[in-house]
């Protein structure tokens, strides 16, 4: 392989013949191609032989099928070890949906921003497969709230990724097609630019060949931002044990919400910055922060509370829950963006 641009890496799994037309297509135009064949067995045989006489072209296996997140580490890892004089890598489906031209224009967006992350979006207009749809839409949304970032099409499989960034991806724990936007969130803790670079949209035979399970595969992407919400959700149910606990022993709704937020703060604190936000900021500078976001938050809680309580219902326990379930998304919001905004800035 030659040095200076990238390295196309295409993960398959069962894949159709469109797929030795893709990798003869892109060695023809001067793109070097790793293929791995991840676990698709003797049927598939055959197809892959082809494809590793083709000029230009490598090809790694996985024994079984591992997910479409470990193929991609297998190949990134691969490539980091084998040619890091690339500018990085390009990944793209093995089910025919990303043409050559477009394969190519994010190689040179990848070229133009060694130091982004960059997006092949697609254009979601007119007729689509509804699960394409919906999947997309919703994904895009909940990564909206969860990490502020507005991205068009986050379910997207042609990106851009600079070599060094390589190793950071490695390590993250998964295999299946969460691995994708998992990716996104190391971009978003390590305030990482992402670059959109516009391609067709194609779905082949209403995307029948794509191996991607709107139920299962969904379930597993939003696991991976429910922790976000996981650790509040535990503290919350803390928070309302507690604050029923000195209610009923004390009936002082003041007494009550500070004893609350007082044995919950150290959880909350801990469980956001090491599982939630993942941040490696020292807590000299988060700690301070997110003492004040408590002070405040506490203080409008309780006014809630008491607004509630006095207007709204006369079940204490029952304002206290729609007190903290409205100050749910402020509280994030904040601790997003102010109390752990990144892990570390990455230079460039």
């Amino acid at each position: 392989m030659s040095a200076g641009g990238a390295v196309v890496l295409i993960p398959a799994y069962k894949p159709g013949p469109a797929l030795l037309d893709l990798v003869r297509a892109l060695t023809a135009s001067g793109m070097p191609v790793v293929v791995v064949d991840d676990g698709s067995g003797p049927d598939f045989a055959s197809l892959f032989a082809a494809i590793e006489q083709v000029a230009g072209t490598e090809l790694l296996r996985h024994v079984v099928n591992l997910g479409k997140g470990a193929a991609l580490k297998t190949g990134l890892n691969h490539i980091a070890c084998r040619h890091p004089e690339h500018v990085g890598v390009v990944t793209a489906d093995a089910d025919g949906q990303h043409k050559v031209g477009d394969v190519l224009a994010v190689a040179a967006s990848l070229a133009a921003y060694p130091r982004h992350l960059i997006l092949g979006v697609r254009q979601f207009e007119g007729q689509l497969p509804w699960r394409s749809r919906v999947g997309n839409t919703l994904t895009r949304r909940v990564m909206r709230l969860v990490t502020g970032q507005s991205i068009s099409d986050t379910q997207t499989g042609l990106r851009g990724i600079p070599m060094w960034l390589i190793p950071q991806l490695l390590v993250i724990p998964y295999r299946g097609y969460e691995f994708e936007l998992e990716m996104l969130l190391v971009c978003k803790h390590q305030d990482i630019r992402l670059q959109e670079t516009p391609i067709q949209t194609i779905y082949l035979d209403g995307n029948r060949s794509s191996h991607f399970n709107p139920l299962l595969d969904s379930a597993r992407i939003y696991f991976v931002l429910l922790r976000f919400a996981g650790v509040s959700l535990i503290t919350a149910v803390l928070d309302n044990l507690v604050f029923a606990a000195v209610f009923w022993w004390w009936a002082n709704v003041a007494e009550a919400q500070v004893t609350g937020r007082v044995l919950c703060t150290l959880f909350n604190y801990w469980g956001n910055k090491t599982t939630a936000f993942r941040s490696e900021e020292r807590a000299a500078r988060t700690l301070p922060r997110y003492l004040i976001l408590v002070v405040v938050s506490g203080a409008i809680s309780y006014a809630l509370i008491q607004y509630f309580s006095s207007w709204g219902t006369r079940d204490v326990l029952l304002a206290k829950v729609l007190a903290e379930t409205l100050m749910f998304i402020f509280n994030f919001a904040i601790q997003r963006e102010f109390v752990f905004p990144r892990l570390e800035r990455v230079p460039g």
